[in-house]
């Protein structure tokens, strides 16, 4: 994601755990990102768009990290935040019949350890952190990319059948800004 918005003029500054698989030509610096106040040492206030794809469910205090991001956003900043969508249907079907969390189980990452949950991240999480949510994707749009095959189909027809706004799509794309 650095390399493709350094390729599209941005200025970009990458900051990760660890610059482990880091291969973009933009400054990387090397940060814990649980740490209370990472914002800091990268620049508060300095960032127009700051990226987090497929980093907040690895976080111990997701509350925590989205204060940081709010800090690093310039006041008409935007925060574009990914994170598997845990409350699609093929995750609450597995909740429901195993009792474990689509993608932070055994098969999944072993470094997911705290699952986004939207309703959580709407009503608690962002008013805890002076963020809003601007505008809210799913992703692919339109089903799963991450079941087999032989069940997408049925999943894609079961959840344009249930009520629900988050049950299609593997991941949550998040569009986030400072609260107006």
């Amino acid at each position: 994601m650095a390399e493709r918005l350094r390729l599209l003029g941005c200025d970009v500054t990458g900051a990760d755990q660890s610059d482990r698989g880091f291969e973009a030509q933009v400054p990387h610096v090397v940060i814990d990102l649980n740490m209370a106040d990472f914002a800091s040492p990268l620049g508060k206030g300095k960032y127009d768009l700051v990226t987090s794809i497929e980093v907040i469910e690895h976080i111990e205090s997701p509350i925590g990290f989205l204060r940081n991001v709010h800090a690093l956003l310039s006041p008409q900043g935007v925060a574009v935040i990914t994170t598997p969508n845990v409350d699609s249907l093929p995750a609450r079907l597995k909740h429901l019949l195993s009792g474990k969390i689509r993608m932070m189980d055994e098969y999944g990452d072993p470094t997911h350890i705290t699952p986004i949950f939207i309703d959580l991240l709407k009503h608690r999480y962002l008013p805890a952190t002076g963020l809003e949510l601007r505008k809210h994707l799913l992703f692919p749009v339109n089903g799963f990319q991450q079941s087999r095959k032989i069940f997408s189909w049925p999943m894609r027809l079961a959840a344009s059948i249930l009520p629900g706004t988050c049950l299609l799509g593997d991941h949550h794309v998040l569009i986030l800004g400072p609260s107006l």
